[in-house]
C-alpha cells in the first residue's frame, strides 16, 4: 500500500529551472497562445475547416501514409467530401452518430474527417470488444449509420442480432482484403462515394468549436463501457498543445501511430498534431515490435505517438547499433514510467519527451511543455491532489469536513475543479456522469472530476503519475474493467464468487489481471479449458486474467466490496500465498501451474509480458 504521508523527494522539479524554462517557454509561444485565444473567441474554427485550409495551403503535403499509400492533403480533403456528401445524401445531419467499427486504415480516418464536417458524431467501437461488451457499447447511442470494415465483420455478425438496429438508416461495409462477398443488407460505402462531389460541403462553416466530434469509450466500475464525449475543441488544442508547442511540427513532419484510434492518445493527441501543422500521419494498423523502428524510417517520421507498454516492448529488445540511427527528435503520449525513461531516452536518442496526463473523458490535463523527466508535466490550475484513505477507500478530512491537499513530494488522489469554464463534459449517461463528481470538497458548493488516479506533487505545478484506484486497472495500454471480467467469471459452473484485480510484475508497466476465485470443485476436476474457452469469447485479448488463484474464500468490506488491498500487495509472491496459482504465460492461450521455477523466471524478467 503507498504511504501518502511519506515524501519522496526524487524528481522534484528545481523551482529555479522551471521558472527559467517557463519564462522562454511564455515568450517563445506567447503569439501562438493569443492566436488560440482568439480561435476559440471567433467560435469558428473544427477539424474540417483546418482540414480544408491545409488542402488550400498544403494541397501538396503528404497528409496520410498508410503501407504503401500516401495521400496529399488535396487528395484526402477530395475523398473525406466524397463521404461527406454521400453522408447528407442519406440525411445525415449535425448531431447525428454515426457507429464505426473499423480497425486502423485509410478508410477510418476518412469517416472520421468526413463525419466532422457534417457535424456527426464518430461512435468509435474499441474493435478488440467481444460479444457483451461489444453490443453494449453498440447499443449505448442511436446511430444513423453502422459501418463495419471486413476485418471487423465476423464479430460484428456474431452479435448482430442483439443489436438495437431501429434507429438505423444505413448498414455499410467497407473491404480490406477483398476477400469477403459484400453481405446481404449492406451498401459497398467506398464505392457508393466513387463519383460524389470532391466539393467541400457546406456544413463545415456551421460546426463550432464545442460540438462534438465523436465518442470514445473507456471502461467503468460498472463492468460495461461509458461514451465519453470529445469536441472540435478539445481535439484541435491537442494539437497545438503537443504538435506546435512540444514537438514544433511545421509541415514537413511526419507522426508515427500504431495505437489504435479509438484510444484517446491517437485521437486527441497524435493525429491532431499533424492535422493543426499540415504534417504528415503514418499509420499502421497495430503495433508491432518487431517493425517499429523499420515503419519509423520508413516514413521518416519524426515524432511518435507512445503508450508506456510500447516504450516498454522497445526497451525489451536486444540492443543494436542503429537503435539512436532514427530521425525521430521528440515522442508524444502517456505512461513512459520513471525507471526507464532516462535509459530510453538515451538509448533511442530522443531529445524531447512530450509526456502527457489525461483522460478521455477528464476536464484537466498535464503536459510536458518545459521538457522535463520522469514527469507528466505541467498544469495551468484548477486541480489538487488530496490526502486519500485507501483502507476505507474515501477522502481524509479536516474536522471541518473538508479536503486536504498533499505536500510537494507526497501522493494523494488527483481532482480536476469543475467550473463554468472548465466544465466536466461527462458521458452520454447523466447517472456515470454525476458519479464521476465530488462536491464540498474545499468549500461548500464547489464540485470537483475525481480522476480516480493517484499522483505525485513534483512541486512548480508538476506532478507525476503513481497508480490508478478503483475498479479499473491499466495493461497493455488499456483501461481494464475488473467488474466486466468478474461477470464472465461468474456465469462460469464451478466458480461461485470471483474477485478481479491487477498485480505490478518487475520490468511490466502497468499491472496484470489476476482473478482470486472461490471454486466449486478442486483444483484437479476444474475445467481450465472451458474457462479458457469463455474468456477467449467473451474478453479483449488484454482483458484476459493472466494468473488465476483459488481461494477458499473471500473477505467484503460492510458495504460487500471485496478487500482487494492485501490481494494487490501479495501479488504473485508464492513466499506469501499458500493458495494455488496459475498462469498463462506470454504467447499461450492455456492457464499452467505457476511452479517456483517459473516464479524465478518472471522475478528475472525472463518472460516479457
Amino acid at each position: 500500500m503507498l504511504d501518502i504521508s511519506k515524501q519522496n523527494n526524487s524528481d522534484l522539479i528545481d523551482s529555479e529551472e522551471f521558472n527559467k524554462r517557463f519564462l522562454e517557454w511564455t515568450k517563445k509561444h506567447a503569439p501562438l497562445i493569443l492566436e488560440i485565444g482568439k480561435i476559440s473567441a471567433e467560435n469558428k474554427t473544427s477539424w474540417g475547416s483546418i482540414l480544408e485550409k491545409n488542402a488550400v495551403e498544403f494541397p501538396n503535403n503528404p497528409a496520410i501514409k498508410f503501407e504503401d499509400n500516401v495521400l496529399t492533403y488535396q487528395e484526402f480533403n477530395d475523398k473525406v467530401n466524397q463521404y461527406a456528401n454521400y453522408f447528407i445524401s442519406l440525411g445525415l445531419k449535425k448531431g447525428d452518430v454515426v457507429k464505426v467499427l473499423v480497425k486502423n486504415r485509410i478508410e477510418l480516418l476518412l469517416l472520421y474527417s468526413a463525419n466532422a464536417k457534417i457535424g456527426s458524431i464518430s461512435s468509435l467501437i474499441n474493435t478488440d470488444l467481444r460479444k457483451k461488451t461489444l453490443v453494449y457499447s453498440l447499443n449505448l447511442t442511436p446511430g444513423k449509420i453502422i459501418v463495419v470494415g471486413e476485418e471487423c465483420f465476423d464479430t460484428f455478425n456474431e452479435i448482430k442480432s442483439d443489436i438495437n438496429l431501429s434507429d438505423a438508416k444505413q448498414l455499410c461495409f467497407v473491404h480490406d482484403s477483398g476477400e469477403m462477398d459484400l453481405p446481404e443488407g449492406f451498401t459497398d460505402l467506398p464505392k457508393a462515394v466513387l463519383n460524389l462531389p470532391v466539393e467541400n460541403p457546406t456544413t463545415t462553416t456551421s460546426i463550432t468549436p464545442q460540438d462534438v466530434i465523436a465518442y470514445i469509450y473507456t471502461s467503468g466500475t460498472t463492468g460495461l463501457p461509458k461514451a465519453a464525449l470529445l469536441t472540435h475543441a478539445r481535439v484541435t488544442l491537442g494539437g497545438y498543445v503537443f504538435g506546435t508547442m512540444i514537438a514544433q511540427f511545421t509541415s514537413d513532419d511526419t507522426i508515427y501511430i500504431s495505437l489504435p484510434f479509438f484510444h484517446g492518445t491517437a485521437l486527441m493527441t497524435g493525429w491532431p498534431s499533424a492535422l493543426v501543422n499540415g504534417s504528415a500521419l503514418a499509420i499502421a494498423r497495430k503495433f508491432s515490435v518487431s517493425h517499429f523502428w523499420d515503419d519509423v524510417r520508413r516514413y521518416n517520421a519524426t515524432c511518435f505517438s507512445y503508450v508506456g507498454e510500447i516504450c516498454r516492448y522497445l526497451m525489451n529488445q536486444p540492443p543494436k547499433p542503429d537503435d539512436s540511427d532514427n530521425p525521430v527528435r521528440a515522442v508524444i503520449g502517456n505512461g513512459l514510467r520513471p525507471d526507464i525513461w532516462q535509459d530510453f531516452k538515451k538509448r533511442f536518442d530522443i531529445p524531447y519527451i512530450g509526456e502527457f496526463y489525461g483522460s478521455s473523458e477528464g476536464n484537466g490535463a498535464f503536459a510536458n511543455v518545459l521538457n522535463f523527466d520522469c514527469t507528466c508535466g505541467y498544469s495551468t490550475g484548477g486541480y489538487a491532489i488530496v490526502r486519500y484513505d485507501h483502507e476505507n477507500d474515501e477522502l481524509i478530512k479536516n474536522k471541518r469536513g473538508f479536503s486536504k491537499k498533499v505536500r510537494t513530494g507526497e501522493v494523494g488522489l488527483l481532482l480536476f475543479e469543475s467550473t463554468e469554464t472548465t466544465k466536466f463534459r461527462g458521458y452520454t449517461d447523466e447517472k456515470a456522469t454525476e458519479a464521476k463528481l465530488l462536491r464540498n470538497v474545499f468549500k461548500e458548493g464547489d464540485v470537483w472530476f475525481n480522476t480516480g488516479d493517484l499522483m505525485r506533487d513534483q512541486g512548480c505545478n508538476h506532478a507525476q503519475f503513481v497508480d490508478r484506484l478503483g475498479d479499473t486497472f491499466r495493461w497493455k495500454g488499456h483501461n481494464v474493467s475488473t467488474t466486466e471480467i468478474e461477470e464472465v467469471l461468474n456465469t462460469f459452473d464451478q466458480i461461485s464468487m470471483s474477485c478481479v484485480y491487477g498485480v505490478r510484475l518487475p520490468a511490466t508497466d502497468g499491472r496484470a489481471g489476476m482473478a482470486a476465485i472461490v471454486s466449486t470443485s478442486s483444483v484437479n476436476d476444474f475445467d481450465f479449458k472451458k474457462l479458457e474457452g469463455l474468456f477467449f469469447a467473451n474478453l479483449a485479448p488484454y482483458a484476459i486474467p493472466v494468473f488465476l488463484r483459488f481461494k477458499s474464500g473471500l473477505s467484503t468490506t460492510h458495504t460487500f466490496k471485496f478487500k482487494k488491498i492485501e490481494l494487490k500487495e501479495e501479488g504473485i509472491n508464492l513466499q506469501k500465498i499458500d493458495d494455488a496459482l496459475f498462469v498463462m504465460l506470454p504467447n499461450k492461450s492455456e492457464y499452467t501451474p505457476l511452479t517456483e521455477d517459473i516464479y524465478k523466471k518472471i522475478l528475472n524478467h525472463e518472460y516479457n509480458f
